[in-house]
């Protein structure tokens, strides 16, 4: 599965920012679909993944440090997963990454559970 980030950018503290992850794969709606972030010299972490169209639609879960505050989405027709990120801090600087994973691995957090991976899009922010 090819995927293609975009939507990070610079914002102030208490901001907003929405994230795409856009997909030419005609099977999108059957996966997974998750965002990562790699903030500078830390380790990759979840931060929210949605399920697929079969088994839990709409289902979502998220990371503790974003929950309430970032909401994930997606639009099977438009074969685009969104992340919408409100009241932004500047421990939230990193690079975000979407990930696509099979059906059955609905509830992962560890990155190696997703397969495919888009480019990281930049999101900084200042306090």
């Amino acid at each position: 599965v090819q995927l293609q980030a975009s939507g990070g950018g610079l914002v102030q503290a208490g901001g907003s920012l929405r994230l795409s992850c856009a997909s030419s794969e005609r099977t999108f709606s059957s996966y997974v679909l998750g965002w990562f972030r790699q903030a500078p010299g830390k380790e990759r972490e979840f931060v929210a993944a949605i399920g697929d169209i079969r088994s839990k639609t709409g289902s979502t879960y998220y990371s503790d440090s974003v929950k309430g505050r970032f909401t994930i989405s997606r639009d099977n027709a438009k074969n685009t997963v969104y992340l919408q990120m409100n009241s932004l801090k500047p421990e939230d600087t990193a690079v975000y990454s979407c990930a696509a994973a099979a059906a059955f691995r609905f509830g992962a957090r560890n990155s190696r559970d997703f397969d495919s991976w888009g480019q990281g899009t930049l999101v900084t922010v200042s306090s």
